[in-house]
């Protein structure tokens, strides 16, 4: 299981509402975290069997085993926070959730500021979390994982969405090789195995003087690949 705590906090979200579940990820990864998603309680199960997450942020009302349900059986086993983001936001509502395993408790319609606010809250309350370097090193290319940009020698590098949750994966453990499965869960990434293997090859031409024969962005045989920086 790739743990990713020491670097970057990786934040499951688990909702079923596609369009909110897709904009929190990309909020969240905008403002300093690794995030991934779940649309239902079935699907988080699988990811937090690969990954070690930092937090979890929980919808209530989902198809099969609710929210509630979930937190509840994690209890028994995980120590993972827990922020419960429902549209459930009676006085009873939260009670309940808080009962029931929850860190904290937001109601929908929210504000997204206050979602990063809560969370960092939550986390600050939980030992042994560290930040990324501002800046990691590789040959004359610099990336910066809080703002997901890539430098080489001082000229913006364009990265997608991809790009750089791939890259901030891999930077938040240099040195530890990541399977292909733990980089689907981390990402997102659909198409398989050979989805990544794709977007390996695209961000070795970003960073690599040359990427036929990689410095910094190494495969691992029959295992994965890793990142090796400066």
């Amino acid at each position: 299981m790739a743990d990713l705590s020491p670097g970057v906090p990786h934040v499951l979200v688990v909702d079923d509402d596609e369009r909110l579940r897709d904009l929190l990820i990309k909020y969240l990864g905008e403002n300093g975290f690794l995030a991934s998603g779940a649309e239902d309680a079935k699907a988080a199960r699988g990811k937090l069997h690969t990954l070690a997450f930092d937090l979890l942020v929980l919808d209530l009302m989902m198809p099969g085993e609710s929210g509630l349900e979930l937190a509840r059986d994690l209890r028994r086993t995980n120590d993972v926070p827990i922020l419960m983001l429902t549209a459930m936001n009676e006085p009873d509502d939260r009670i309940r959730g808080l009962e029931h395993g929850a860190d904290d408790y937001l109601g929908k319609p929210f504000e997204p500021r206050e979602l990063v606010l809560r969370i960092n809250s939550i986390l600050r309350r939980v030992p042994g979390q560290h930040d990324l370097p501002d800046e990691i090193a590789m040959g004359d290319v610099v990336f910066r994982p809080v703002r997901s940009e890539l430098v080489r020698e001082g000229t913006p590098v364009r990265l997608t969405d991809a790009d750089a949750a791939l890259l901030g994966a891999l930077a938040a453990r240099p040195g530890e090789v990541f399977s292909r499965e733990d980089l689907i869960a981390v990402t997102d990434t659909q198409g398989g195995g050979r989805a990544v293997d794709v977007q390996i090859t695209r961000l070795r031409r970003k960073i690599e003087s040359d990427p036929r024969q990689p410095r910094y962005l190494q495969t691992v045989r029959g295992k994965g690949y890793m990142l090796i920086p400066d």
